[in-house]
Protein backbone atom coordinates (compact mmCIF):
# COMPACT_ATOMS: atom_id res chain seq x y z
CA UNK A 1 0.00 0.00 0.00
CA UNK A 2 1.27 3.36 -0.85
CA UNK A 3 1.16 5.73 2.23
CA UNK A 4 0.84 8.59 0.30
CA UNK A 5 -3.08 8.56 -0.56
CA UNK A 6 -3.49 7.72 2.97
CA UNK A 7 -1.56 11.12 4.15
CA UNK A 8 -3.23 14.73 3.66
CA UNK A 9 -0.07 16.14 2.45
CA UNK A 10 0.37 13.21 -0.11
CA UNK A 11 3.91 12.05 0.31
CA UNK A 12 5.61 9.17 0.93
CA UNK A 13 6.59 5.44 -0.01
CA UNK A 14 4.65 2.32 0.37
CA UNK A 15 4.51 0.03 3.62
CA UNK A 16 5.36 -3.90 3.78
CA UNK A 17 1.94 -4.50 5.12
CA UNK A 18 -1.60 -2.80 5.86
CA UNK A 19 -3.57 -4.43 8.08
CA UNK A 20 -7.18 -3.34 9.31
CA UNK A 21 -8.76 -3.90 12.86
CA UNK A 22 -12.40 -3.47 13.43
CA UNK A 23 -12.12 -5.04 16.96
CA UNK A 24 -9.84 -4.89 20.55
CA UNK A 25 -9.24 -8.29 19.74
CA UNK A 26 -8.13 -7.54 16.03
CA UNK A 27 -6.22 -5.07 17.62
CA UNK A 28 -4.36 -7.15 19.40
CA UNK A 29 -3.78 -10.03 17.20
CA UNK A 30 -1.92 -7.64 14.85
CA UNK A 31 0.69 -6.55 17.30
CA UNK A 32 0.88 -10.07 17.99
CA UNK A 33 1.26 -10.80 14.03
CA UNK A 34 4.11 -7.94 14.02
CA UNK A 35 5.88 -9.39 16.89
CA UNK A 36 5.96 -13.11 15.04
CA UNK A 37 6.88 -10.92 11.87
CA UNK A 38 10.13 -9.29 13.71
CA UNK A 39 7.88 -5.98 12.24
CA UNK A 40 7.77 -2.59 13.69
CA UNK A 41 3.68 -1.45 13.48
CA UNK A 42 2.62 1.89 12.73
CA UNK A 43 -0.34 3.17 13.77
CA UNK A 44 -2.39 5.39 10.72
CA UNK A 45 -5.13 7.30 11.82
CA UNK A 46 -6.50 10.21 9.82
CA UNK A 47 -2.81 11.14 8.25
CA UNK A 48 -2.95 14.65 8.90
CA UNK A 49 -0.50 15.03 10.94
CA UNK A 50 1.81 12.42 9.30
CA UNK A 51 4.91 12.67 6.82
CA UNK A 52 6.04 9.32 5.26
CA UNK A 53 9.57 8.81 3.67
CA UNK A 54 9.59 8.77 -0.04
CA UNK A 55 11.11 5.22 0.28
CA UNK A 56 8.21 4.01 2.46
CA UNK A 57 8.82 1.81 5.41
CA UNK A 58 9.55 -1.92 5.94
CA UNK A 59 7.02 -2.10 8.80
CA UNK A 60 3.45 -3.13 9.22
CA UNK A 61 0.62 -0.76 9.24
CA UNK A 62 -2.15 -0.84 10.84
CA UNK A 63 -5.37 1.04 10.72
CA UNK A 64 -8.67 0.74 13.30
CA UNK A 65 -12.00 1.49 12.35
CA UNK A 66 -13.43 1.22 16.04
CA UNK A 67 -15.97 4.16 15.79
CA UNK A 68 -18.69 3.70 18.11
CA UNK A 69 -19.98 6.53 20.54
CA UNK A 70 -21.44 5.71 24.05
CA UNK A 71 -23.11 8.22 25.89
CA UNK A 72 -23.76 8.56 29.52
CA UNK A 73 -25.45 11.63 30.71
CA UNK A 74 -26.09 13.33 33.94
CA UNK A 75 -27.74 16.92 35.00
CA UNK A 76 -24.95 18.70 34.17
CA UNK A 77 -22.46 16.35 32.42
CA UNK A 78 -22.28 13.91 29.31
CA UNK A 79 -19.68 11.28 29.24
CA UNK A 80 -19.12 10.40 26.15
CA UNK A 81 -16.65 7.23 25.17
CA UNK A 82 -15.55 7.41 21.30
CA UNK A 83 -14.16 4.41 19.50
CA UNK A 84 -10.35 5.42 17.95
CA UNK A 85 -11.18 5.17 14.50
CA UNK A 86 -14.20 7.87 14.38
CA UNK A 87 -13.39 11.33 12.24
CA UNK A 88 -12.44 14.11 14.98
CA UNK A 89 -14.77 16.55 13.29
CA UNK A 90 -17.58 13.88 13.03
CA UNK A 91 -17.35 13.25 16.95
CA UNK A 92 -17.53 17.19 17.04
CA UNK A 93 -20.13 17.64 15.54
CA UNK A 94 -22.18 14.91 17.06
CA UNK A 95 -21.16 16.92 20.40
CA UNK A 96 -22.44 20.30 19.15
CA UNK A 97 -25.72 18.99 18.05
CA UNK A 98 -26.39 17.90 21.25
CA UNK A 99 -25.75 20.47 22.91
CA UNK A 100 -22.46 19.20 24.39
CA UNK A 101 -19.81 21.98 25.45
CA UNK A 102 -16.29 21.71 26.10
CA UNK A 103 -14.60 20.94 22.11
CA UNK A 104 -16.43 22.92 19.98
CA UNK A 105 -13.46 25.61 19.23
CA UNK A 106 -11.77 22.27 18.02
CA UNK A 107 -13.79 22.07 14.55
CA UNK A 108 -12.61 21.53 11.18
CA UNK A 109 -9.27 19.82 13.03
CA UNK A 110 -9.03 16.63 10.87
CA UNK A 111 -7.94 12.98 11.84
CA UNK A 112 -9.46 10.13 13.90
CA UNK A 113 -10.34 10.28 17.94
CA UNK A 114 -7.54 8.31 18.47
CA UNK A 115 -4.75 10.77 17.25
CA UNK A 116 -5.78 14.09 19.61
CA UNK A 117 -4.10 12.83 22.94
CA UNK A 118 -1.11 11.34 21.23
CA UNK A 119 -0.60 15.53 20.40
CA UNK A 120 -2.78 16.89 22.66
CA UNK A 121 -4.66 18.50 20.26
CA UNK A 122 -5.58 22.14 20.59
CA UNK A 123 -7.07 25.19 18.85
CA UNK A 124 -8.66 28.56 19.51
CA UNK A 125 -8.05 28.53 23.37
CA UNK A 126 -9.37 24.76 24.04
CA UNK A 127 -7.52 21.39 24.18
CA UNK A 128 -8.02 17.95 24.35
CA UNK A 129 -6.40 17.44 27.65
CA UNK A 130 -9.45 20.14 29.01
CA UNK A 131 -12.28 16.91 28.45
CA UNK A 132 -10.32 13.73 28.47
CA UNK A 133 -10.99 11.78 31.54
CA UNK A 134 -9.41 8.31 30.01
CA UNK A 135 -8.53 6.15 27.26
CA UNK A 136 -8.99 2.98 26.30
CA UNK A 137 -5.98 1.11 25.80
CA UNK A 138 -3.79 -1.29 24.00
CA UNK A 139 -0.25 -1.88 26.03
CA UNK A 140 2.80 -3.52 23.26
CA UNK A 141 4.87 -4.67 26.08
CA UNK A 142 2.25 -6.52 28.02
CA UNK A 143 -0.01 -7.18 25.64
CA UNK A 144 -2.63 -6.27 27.94
CA UNK A 145 -5.78 -4.13 27.03
CA UNK A 146 -6.87 -1.57 29.82
CA UNK A 147 -7.88 2.21 31.09
CA UNK A 148 -5.15 4.84 31.77
CA UNK A 149 -6.76 7.68 33.60
CA UNK A 150 -5.85 11.57 32.03
CA UNK A 151 -3.89 12.26 34.73
CA UNK A 152 -1.13 9.09 33.80
CA UNK A 153 -1.30 10.73 30.26
CA UNK A 154 1.52 13.34 31.14
CA UNK A 155 -0.50 16.07 28.75
CA UNK A 156 1.48 19.13 27.93
CA UNK A 157 1.49 22.15 25.35
CA UNK A 158 0.82 19.66 21.77
CA UNK A 159 2.45 17.08 24.08
CA UNK A 160 1.58 13.43 25.64
CA UNK A 161 3.08 10.39 27.51
CA UNK A 162 2.37 8.92 24.26
CA UNK A 163 4.38 11.15 22.44
CA UNK A 164 7.30 11.84 24.40
CA UNK A 165 7.94 9.34 26.80
CA UNK A 166 6.87 6.34 25.58
CA UNK A 167 5.42 6.67 21.58
CA UNK A 168 6.18 3.61 21.05
CA UNK A 169 3.73 1.54 23.65
CA UNK A 170 0.53 2.13 23.99
CA UNK A 171 -2.13 2.23 20.71
CA UNK A 172 -5.33 3.91 21.74
CA UNK A 173 -8.24 1.76 21.28
CA UNK A 174 -11.12 4.67 22.69
CA UNK A 175 -11.13 7.79 24.43
CA UNK A 176 -13.55 9.34 26.94
CA UNK A 177 -14.92 12.89 27.04
CA UNK A 178 -16.45 14.76 29.95
CA UNK A 179 -18.31 17.51 28.23
CA UNK A 180 -20.69 20.32 30.14
CA UNK A 181 -24.41 20.26 29.26
CA UNK A 182 -24.39 24.03 30.86
CA UNK A 183 -23.78 25.68 27.54
CA UNK A 184 -20.76 27.33 25.77
CA UNK A 185 -17.15 26.87 27.72
CA UNK A 186 -15.77 30.11 27.62
CA UNK A 187 -12.33 30.70 25.57
CA UNK A 188 -9.74 33.52 25.51
CA UNK A 189 -8.67 32.87 21.83
CA UNK A 190 -9.03 36.69 21.15
CA UNK A 191 -8.98 36.18 17.37
CA UNK A 192 -12.20 33.85 18.19
CA UNK A 193 -13.88 36.27 20.46
CA UNK A 194 -13.85 39.06 17.81
CA UNK A 195 -15.03 36.73 15.40
CA UNK A 196 -17.96 35.92 17.95
CA UNK A 197 -18.36 39.57 19.32
CA UNK A 198 -19.57 40.45 15.76
CA UNK A 199 -22.23 38.13 15.56
CA UNK A 200 -23.98 40.01 18.15
CA UNK A 201 -24.68 40.78 22.09
CA UNK A 202 -26.00 37.74 22.85
CA UNK A 203 -24.27 34.67 24.18
CA UNK A 204 -23.34 32.77 20.75
CA UNK A 205 -24.76 29.04 21.07
CA UNK A 206 -22.49 26.52 20.26
CA UNK A 207 -23.57 25.91 16.56
CA UNK A 208 -22.46 29.69 16.25
CA UNK A 209 -19.17 28.80 17.64
CA UNK A 210 -18.49 25.95 15.48
CA UNK A 211 -19.32 27.44 12.22
CA UNK A 212 -17.32 31.05 13.22
CA UNK A 213 -14.22 28.21 13.53
CA UNK A 214 -15.03 26.27 10.72
CA UNK A 215 -14.87 29.79 8.69
CA UNK A 216 -11.90 31.08 10.57
CA UNK A 217 -9.99 27.55 9.53
CA UNK A 218 -11.33 28.33 6.06
CA UNK A 219 -9.76 31.44 5.47
CA UNK A 220 -6.27 29.85 6.39
CA UNK A 221 -6.82 27.35 4.23
CA UNK A 222 -7.25 25.05 7.40
CA UNK A 223 -9.78 22.69 6.26
CA UNK A 224 -9.10 19.88 3.83
CA UNK A 225 -10.29 20.71 0.57
CA UNK A 226 -8.71 19.33 -2.68
CA UNK A 227 -10.17 22.10 -4.30
CA UNK A 228 -7.82 24.39 -1.89
CA UNK A 229 -3.67 24.94 -3.76
CA UNK A 230 -2.79 24.98 -0.16
CA UNK A 231 -4.67 21.82 0.91
CA UNK A 232 -1.83 19.68 0.69
CA UNK A 233 -0.32 20.24 3.99
CA UNK A 234 0.21 18.69 7.84
CA UNK A 235 -1.94 21.82 9.27
CA UNK A 236 0.45 23.41 11.48
CA UNK A 237 3.75 22.57 11.03
CA UNK A 238 5.51 24.25 14.08
CA UNK A 239 4.49 24.56 17.16
CA UNK A 240 4.71 27.76 19.20
CA UNK A 241 8.05 27.86 20.73
CA UNK A 242 7.46 28.14 24.87
CA UNK A 243 10.78 30.84 26.05
CA UNK A 244 11.82 32.13 28.81
CA UNK A 245 10.92 35.85 29.57
CA UNK A 246 13.87 37.50 28.77
CA UNK A 247 13.82 35.68 25.41
CA UNK A 248 10.97 37.77 24.35
CA UNK A 249 13.01 41.27 24.95
CA UNK A 250 15.71 39.65 22.71
CA UNK A 251 13.06 38.71 20.07
CA UNK A 252 11.40 42.21 20.17
CA UNK A 253 14.86 44.21 19.87
CA UNK A 254 15.60 42.04 16.91
CA UNK A 255 12.23 42.91 14.97
CA UNK A 256 12.07 46.22 16.32
CA UNK A 257 8.37 44.64 17.49
CA UNK A 258 7.07 43.00 20.29
CA UNK A 259 5.62 39.34 19.21
CA UNK A 260 2.14 38.02 20.12
CA UNK A 261 3.00 36.18 23.38
CA UNK A 262 0.90 34.24 26.32
CA UNK A 263 2.21 33.57 29.92
CA UNK A 264 2.23 30.47 30.81
CA UNK A 265 1.42 28.61 34.10
CA UNK A 266 5.48 27.86 34.80
CA UNK A 267 6.60 31.90 34.30
CA UNK A 268 7.64 30.88 30.84
CA UNK A 269 5.88 32.56 27.67
CA UNK A 270 4.49 30.93 24.28
CA UNK A 271 5.55 33.06 21.61
CA UNK A 272 3.46 32.71 17.98
CA UNK A 273 5.79 30.46 15.43
CA UNK A 274 3.91 31.87 12.74
CA UNK A 275 5.44 35.69 13.64
CA UNK A 276 8.45 34.26 14.53
CA UNK A 277 8.96 32.70 10.42
CA UNK A 278 7.08 36.28 8.43
CA UNK A 279 10.05 38.45 10.96
CA UNK A 280 12.66 35.96 10.08
CA UNK A 281 11.65 36.77 6.16
CA UNK A 282 9.58 33.88 4.91
CA UNK A 283 6.28 35.63 3.80
CA UNK A 284 3.57 33.86 3.28
CA UNK A 285 3.37 31.84 -0.54
CA UNK A 286 7.43 31.63 0.25
CA UNK A 287 8.18 28.73 -2.12
CA UNK A 288 11.20 26.49 -2.73
CA UNK A 289 11.04 24.00 -6.04
CA UNK A 290 7.51 22.17 -5.19
CA UNK A 291 7.00 23.03 -1.46
CA UNK A 292 6.39 25.87 -0.16
CA UNK A 293 4.55 28.19 2.76
CA UNK A 294 0.57 28.62 2.70
CA UNK A 295 -0.67 31.92 0.77
CA UNK A 296 -2.77 32.23 3.52
CA UNK A 297 -1.09 30.84 6.87
CA UNK A 298 2.31 30.82 7.36
CA UNK A 299 2.56 27.47 9.56
CA UNK A 300 1.32 25.77 6.97
CA UNK A 301 3.91 24.13 4.69
CA UNK A 302 2.82 22.98 1.39
CA UNK A 303 3.36 20.37 -1.19
CA UNK A 304 2.37 20.82 -4.56
CA UNK A 305 2.80 18.66 -7.11
CA UNK A 306 5.45 16.80 -7.97
CA UNK A 307 7.21 17.49 -4.14
CA UNK A 308 9.11 14.58 -1.91
CA UNK A 309 8.92 14.01 1.36
CA UNK A 310 12.26 15.11 1.76
CA UNK A 311 11.89 18.24 -0.22
CA UNK A 312 9.55 18.79 2.18
CA UNK A 313 11.81 18.76 5.01
CA UNK A 314 14.40 20.14 3.63
CA UNK A 315 12.39 22.88 3.41
CA UNK A 316 11.44 23.31 7.26
CA UNK A 317 14.76 22.96 7.79
CA UNK A 318 15.38 26.04 5.63
CA UNK A 319 12.30 27.71 7.70
CA UNK A 320 14.18 26.53 10.91
CA UNK A 321 17.33 27.84 10.43
CA UNK A 322 15.59 31.40 9.36
CA UNK A 323 14.16 31.66 12.84
CA UNK A 324 16.60 30.72 14.57
CA UNK A 325 19.59 32.49 12.87
CA UNK A 326 17.29 35.66 13.42
CA UNK A 327 15.90 34.84 16.86
CA UNK A 328 18.32 32.10 18.12
CA UNK A 329 14.72 29.88 18.96
CA UNK A 330 14.31 26.75 17.58
CA UNK A 331 10.91 25.10 15.92
CA UNK A 332 9.48 22.21 16.51
CA UNK A 333 7.58 20.16 14.64
CA UNK A 334 3.87 19.48 15.32
CA UNK A 335 3.59 16.12 12.68
CA UNK A 336 5.23 12.83 13.03
CA UNK A 337 7.65 10.98 10.67
CA UNK A 338 8.24 8.00 9.61
CA UNK A 339 10.49 6.06 7.35
CA UNK A 340 13.21 8.30 8.06
CA UNK A 341 16.54 7.18 10.25
CA UNK A 342 17.65 10.27 12.33
CA UNK A 343 15.43 13.14 14.28
CA UNK A 344 16.76 16.00 15.21
CA UNK A 345 14.25 17.85 17.56
CA UNK A 346 11.23 16.35 15.84
CA UNK A 347 12.59 16.88 12.12
CA UNK A 348 14.66 14.21 9.97
CA UNK A 349 18.16 14.65 9.43
CA UNK A 350 18.87 14.59 5.73
CA UNK A 351 21.63 14.96 3.52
Amino acid sequence: MNLATSTSVGLGGPARHFWQAQSEAAALEAVRRAKDLGLELFVLGGGSNLVVADRGIDAAVLGLTLSAIEVQETADRALCLVGAGRSWDDFVAFAVARDFAGIECLSGIPGQVGAVPIQNVGAYGQEVADTITRLRVLDRQSETIHWLPASECEFGYRASRFKQREPERFLVLAVEFQLSKRGRVPTSYPELERALAALGPETPSLAQVRDTVLSLRRSKSMLLDPRDENGRSCGSFFTNPIVESGDVERITARAGDKPPAFPQPDGRVKVAAAWLIERAGLGRGTRIGHVGLSTRHTLALVAHDGATAQELVRFAWHVRRQVEEKFEVRLLPEPVFWGFDELDDGLPVIE
